[in-house]
């Protein structure tokens, strides 16, 4: 195993880390370990999952009808 010294944390940050780590009922290093895993490993994509997620979004919006015209001026609203 490879061992990493983490330096200059802000204070705000370990004790972030530190309440992470007492509800997750691990230590710093393993809370650390995790927190690194979860930023750098990809996650596992649920097709199903996504596919029943998009359905429910189509479902929930198929009411809502935007034309071409008030997106135009929602964009000039915007630059103003």
């Amino acid at each position: 195993m490879v061992a990493v010294t983490l330096k200059n944390i802000p204070p705000e940050v370990y004790e972030r880390i530190k309440q992470s780590a007492r509800i997750n009922r691990r230590s710093i290093n393993s809370e650390l370990l995790a927190i690194i895993e979860q930023a750098v490993l990809p996650r596992p994509l649920d097709v199903t999952e996504t596919l029943e997620r998009t359905r429910r979004v189509r479902e929930l919006t198929a009411p809502y009808v935007v034309t071409d015209e008030e997106i135009t001026r929602l964009k000039n609203e915007g630059r103003q």
